[in-house]
C-alpha cells in the first residue's frame, strides 16, 4: 500500500505541514502540481503563492477551479520597497478564506526569505500562518516547497516549528544505482532496513555527491523527468489506525507522468537492481602458475606406455606362465654327495 499518495491527497488528523524537498540533482515540483490537480477535483481550496514558477506550470488549466494564484514574480529585493507588508498582506489574503479546509501553498521558501529578508523573519510568518491554520481546522495544511541546501531548512523541520511534520525529499534514480554498484546495498526488502538506512542517510546528506551522480562524467546531465525516487518521513499526528508511536520512514517512487506512486519495483530506470544475473567461474586449475611442466611431451607418453604394468585392470585376466630356477654350480660350491647339486633342477 501507498505511503505517499494517502499524504499528498488525503493528510491524517493534525498533519498540517507537507515540506515537499527538492535539489539541484532532482526536482520534486511534479508533487505540487499532483496535489493541486486532486484538490480541486475533489472540491477542495488551494491557494498559491508563487514567487520563482510561473503558475502555468504547476497548475493545469483543466484543474484550475478551486485555485486561487497569487503571483508574486515581480517582487525583486532592492526594488520593491514593500517588503515590511508582504507577510501581513499574505496573512490577511490566508484568513479571507472562509471554507473549513484550505491548502496554502509556497512554490518557494528560499526566495520568501530573500523578500522578508532575514531567516527570523521568515520563520516567524510561516510559524504564524501555521499556528492560524492549525486552530482553523484539522485539515488544513501548509506546503511548503525548498530547495537543498537551505539554511532554513533545519529551522523547518524541527520540533518548536511543528509537532507534526509529513517531509518528501526527491532524489534521482541514480542514487539507487550508485549505492547498488558501489556498496552492494539494494533497497529493502533485498537489504535489511536498518543496513540500508545506515548507508542511505549519509550519502544524501552530502548533497554534492548526489550532484555528481546527476552531472558528473557519467551522469544523465540533469534530474529525471520520468522517474523520482521518493523518501517520506512522517512524524507525529495519527495514521489511519488512530495511533503513530514514532517517526516513519518511507521509500516509494514516483512516475511523473502518470502523476502516481509506484513501488521502486515498477520504475523502469531501476530494472537492473531487480535482474541480477549470476556469474558462473570456473574452478581453478591447480596446475597452473606452478614453477615446473607438469606435461608430457608425446615421446615421453609413448615411453610410459610401454612400461608394464604391476598390476591388472579390472575385467583382464593374468596369464599365468610356468617358472624355472637355472642354477650353474662353479669351484666354489660345497660338492656334497649326500645334497648333490642336481636336486636344485626343478
Amino acid at each position: 500500500m501507498s505511503v505517499l499518495l494517502p499524504n499528498l491527497e488525503s493528510p491524517g488528523s493534525k498533519q498540517h505541514l507537507l515540506l515537499l524537498q527538492s535539489s539541484v540533482a532532482q526536482s520534486s515540483l511534479s508533487l505540487i502540481r499532483h496535489v493541486i490537480k486532486t484538490n480541486s477535483s475533489r472540491g477542495r481550496r488551494t491557494l498559491l503563492f508563487s514567487f520563482l514558477y510561473e503558475s502555468e506550470n504547476l497548475v493545469n488549466k483543466n484543474a484550475a477551479q478551486n485555485v486561487d494564484v497569487h503571483n508574486y514574480l515581480d517582487r525583486v529585493p532592492g526594488y520593491v520597497d514593500e517588503s515590511s507588508e508582504l507577510g501581513s498582506k499574505m496573512l490577511s489574503t490566508i484568513k479571507e478564506v472562509d471554507t473549513e479546509s484550505l491548502d496554502v501553498i509556497i512554490d518557494c521558501v528560499d526566495t520568501l526569505v530573500e523578500n522578508l529578508g532575514t531567516i527570523s523573519e521568515t520563520y516567524r510568518f510561516l510559524n504564524s500562518i501555521l499556528v492560524y491554520l492549525s486552530s482553523r481546522s484539522k485539515h488544513s495544511r501548509l506546503i511548503l516547497h525548498i530547495c537543498a541546501p537551505s539554511p532554513i531548512l533545519p529551522l523547518l523541520v524541527s520540533t518548536s516549528f511543528s509537532p507534526s511534520l509529513t517531509q518528501c525529499i526527491a532524489h534521482p534514480p541514480a542514487l539507487l544505482l550508485h549505492l547498488a554498484k558501489e556498496y552492494l546495498t539494494y533497497p529493502p526488502p533485498q537489504t535489511p532496513e536498518a543496513k540500508f538506512w545506515g548507508v542511505f542517510l549519509p550519502i544524501t546528506e552530502r548533497i554534492r555527491d548526489s550532484e555528481q551522480l546527476v552531472y558528473g562524467p557519467e551522469g544523465e546531465g540533469s534530474g529525471s523527468l520520468g522517474d523520482v525516487i521518493i523518501e517520506i518521513i512522517i512524524r507525529g499526528g495519527s495514521d489511519y489506525s488512530g495511533r503513530r508511536k514514532a517517526t516513519e520512514r518511507h521509500l516509494e517512487g514516483w512516475q511523473v507522468p502518470q502523476s502516481t506512486a509506484v513501488p521502486l519495483e515498477q520504475l523502469d530506470s531501476l530494472n537492473s537492481l531487480w535482474r541480477r544475473t549470476v556469474v558462473t567461474e570456473a574452478n581453478p586449475d591447480p596446475t597452473q602458475n606452478v614453477s615446473f611442466n607438469l606435461q608430457l611431451t608425446p615421446s615421453q607418453q609413448e615411453s610410459r606406455a610401454r612400461v608394464p604394468l604391476p598390476y591388472a585392470h579390472e575385467g583382464q585376466t593374468i596369464q599365468l606362465q610356468q617358472g624355472s630356477i637355472l642354477y650353474d654350480p662353479d669351484s666354489a660350491d660345497d660338492i656334497d654327495d649326500d645334497d648333490p647339486d642336481e636336486d636344485l633342477d626343478i
